[in-house]
């Protein structure tokens, strides 16, 4: 069985909270909580988002993936740890990143929403075996592949990239509101009222996307790696990522070759790499394929190029991008 090296860093977070408690200085979450603010912990940006939307001026949102940090790969300090014992709401992702669930685990003492609680996954079906009979024997190929499994971080059969659906986006807003109205019922149609108008822009979102890509010459998206299933789920198009779930995973030889088949049998003008990897691969691939190359950002956190944006206007950028890449009139 594996483990991610990241959770063995809760203990040794957990060791030093003591020390946090005993400097005696004043904190924000102090502050805080004396003016009846409510603290909330979201684990990276959709959940901040959707936090920050439906709590409005009565909570303060701290993300515990900063920006420009890939998701995956997040490491909790002492201070972040420490938050999440002490938030009024904690709202995370156990499959995106186990090393939060942990830390829910052993230290809240607030209130916490599992997303996975409210909405429904779809499966994940792996459109790549890098693990191919032909590099069995091949020491450096059984290297990779043990390091593909160390950051597929146990996603297990399901996609954990269900912010990709506006529909699900909702529901998540709505489950926030639910939350924060059973911490602080004095504000409760507040929050519900925040909800609803988050909703009604996130029908919005949804209705441009299915007009936006109903009439399209293809509907094959060639991206950098398998974030954008639920994408294609709900809007009919036919994703093929060149890494697996997680955007460490390296493609083997077979893998770029079947995709530089399939980007000439469908007559792929677009290869998507995305923010916050590099985008090395993705290009090498377009250039290969004689293709050219794009942005579509999985939202999994903010850049520095996308650091005055948001969730709505980032979608609408990816729509805009997935029009022109797949000649949508």
């Amino acid at each position: 069985m594996h483990f991610s090296p990241t959770r063995l860093t809760i203990p040794l977070a957990l060791a030093a909270l003591g020390a946090v408690a005993l400097t005696g200085c004043g904190t924000d979450s102090d502050e805080a909580a004396a003016d009846g603010t409510l603290q909330v912990a979201a684990a990276f940006y959709p959940l901040e988002f959707v936090a920050s939307r439906v709590g409005g001026d009565r909570v303060e949102v701290t993300t515990l993936t900063g920006p420009g940090t890939e998701p995956h790969d997040v490491e909790l300090t002492v201070a972040q740890t420490a938050l999440v014992g002490e938030a009024d709401l904690v709202l995370y992702q156990d499959s995106m990143q186990p090393i939060v669930g942990d830390a829910v685990e052993q230290t809240a003492d607030g209130a916490t929403l599992e997303v996975e609680e409210v909405i429904d996954f779809i499966p994940f079906a792996e459109e790549h075996d890098h693990a191919e009979d032909e590099h069995a024997e091949d020491e450096h190929a059984e290297e990779e592949e043990e390091e593909e499994e160390e950051h597929d971080h146990d996603h297990g059969d399901e996609d954990p990239h269900f912010w990709l659906d506006p529909a699900r986006m909702a529901t998540v807003a709505e489950a926030v509101a639910s939350e924060l109205g059973d911490i602080d019922p004095d504000h409760a149609e507040e929050y519900d009222a925040n909800a609803a108008a988050l909703v009604e822009e996130l029908d919005e979102l949804d209705a441009a996307f299915t007009e936006g890509l109903a009439d399209c010459e293809r509907d094959v998206v060639v991206v950098s790696h398998d974030a954008f299933g639920y994408l294609g789920d709900r809007y009919g198009l036919d994703i093929h990522g060149i890494a697996g779930l997680s955007p460490d995973a390296e493609p083997g030889p077979a893998d770029i070759a079947e995709l530089q088949e399939l980007i000439d049998a469908e007559g792929v003008t677009t290869v998507f790499s995305e923010t916050l990897v590099s985008p090395a691969t993705a290009e090498t691939l377009a250039q290969d394929a004689g293709v050219g190359t794009d942005v579509l950002d999985p939202l999994e956190g903010l850049s520095d190029e996308t650091a005055d944006e948001d969730y709505l206007s980032i979608m609408r950028s990816n729509l805009a991008s997935l029009q022109e890449a797949n000649g949508c009139q």
